[in-house]
């Protein structure tokens, strides 16, 4: 009677352990391969379920459009030696005789330093006047002093020095070598040359975008392609303001991969491929490699591209699927572009699951056969 007994114990906790395992349900990552597919557009879901295919890579390959308007492009490099409103200059007057105009006694020189070029592009010169200096070289306007002066001190010598003004700067400010305020000189009249000035980028040249502000208008470009492409390393102006900053861009990774997390992107592309090795690969102890999905809200406009439609309006969710069992698999998880905000799932596999089932069943009956154990030694 007791082997009997016994069988009958043990068969009924197990129909017990698989019932509790059956209502609890188990611990997993998130849905399975076939819920997701239960949920598209075909089963009656609110999603469109893609499989990636060569078609499917080049209408979402999208890239964000960086770079400078033509406003920007065709302003013509400053000439440092014309003076501008704003601008400091540096004047010294010689003058041919012991007691000169300007001179202070024993001297036959005067030194005028930084001498302010007001908005409307003049500056005051004891003696000469009121004299226009905007517009005009250092040369140039060292000759109207002179004539100025000519009638009132016999033979005088005039010298112009353009020091920095303040009209002739440029701020940069985010991630660079020295942020601070800048002056436009013969040597950082362009983007890269003042970004170098200033010590360079701080952050990976990969990502850093580089934003100019000029007015009420603004252009962004990404700083390697200040020298990939020449026409992108524009002229500066005075009162531009440079930010140099990352890249925001980042997707999410959820599921069976060695991290999950948002993750910002690290190059100006990025592909599916990179996105899985970027945190850590597959897990190889749970991940369904035929399983990996991108979810994305796509605009109508390639949403239409992507399914051979042309009735789409917003927004459409999307589900992109890669295999990677598939003979070209890798190469469509590497052509195929993630984009910011995406969320790239791996699921687990089938086993997975069933290895889960097991270990709660096993665990339950052991669980069971304790609690019967110490059962009956209370009985005896």
């Amino acid at each position: 009677m007791k082997p009997t007994s016994s069988h009958w114990a043990k068969s009924v906790a197990l129909l017990a352990a698989i019932a509790m395992v059956s209502a609890c349900g188990l611990p997993r990552v998130g849905p399975n391969k076939r819920e997701i597919f239960a949920g598209s557009v075909m089963k009656e879901g609110d999603a469109f379920v893609v499989a990636v295919n060569d078609r499917v890579t080049r209408a979402t390959a999208v890239t964000p459009a960086l770079g400078f308007s033509k406003a920007f492009m065709a302003a013509g490099a400053l000439d440092s030696d014309v003076i501008r409103p704003g601008d400091t200059l540096g004047l010294t007057v010689w003058e041919n005789v012991d007691d000169g105009l300007l001179a202070s006694e024993g001297l036959n020189s005067t030194l005028l330093e930084e001498v302010q070029v007001d908005g409307a592009g003049f500056i005051f010169v004891p003696y000469a006047g009121r004299i226009r200096a905007a517009g005009n070289t250092p040369e140039a306007l060292r000759k109207i002093i002179t004539a100025k002066l000519e009638d009132q001190t016999p033979d005088p010598q005039v010298q112009v020095r353009r020091l920095a003004g303040d009209g002739s700067t440029v701020s940069l400010i985010g991630s660079v070598g020295a942020q601070g305020v800048y002056a436009i000189e013969r040597p950082t009249r362009s983007l890269s040359t003042m970004l170098a000035r200033a010590g360079g980028v701080s952050i990976a040249p990969e990502i850093a975008q580089i934003t100019v502000i000029r007015g009420t208008e603004r252009a962004k470009v990404w700083f390697e392609d200040l020298y990939k492409h020449p026409e992108m390393d524009i002229a500066l102006r005075g009162g531009d303001r440079i930010l140099v900053e990352e890249d925001s861009r980042a997707y999410t990774a959820l599921g069976a991969t060695g991290t999950q997390n948002r993750i910002p992107f690290e190059t100006q592309t990025l592909s599916a491929l990179e996105a899985i090795a970027q945190v850590g690969g597959l897990l190889s102890s749970s991940a369904d490699p035929t399983g990996v999905f991108v979810f994305r809200n796509e605009p109508a406009e390639i949403a239409n591209q992507v399914l051979a439609r042309n009735d789409l309006v917003g927004d459409q969710r999307l589900v992109y699927v890669l295999d990677l069992t598939q003979p070209n698999g890798m190469f469509m998880a590497r052509d195929f572009s993630i984009r910011d905000d995406d969320t790239l799932y791996v699921t687990e596999a089938p086993f997975t699951q069933w290895n889960k089932t097991i270990a709660a069943i096993t665990g339950s009956l052991g669980s069971i056969n304790t609690l019967g154990s110490t059962a009956s030694g209370l009985g005896g």
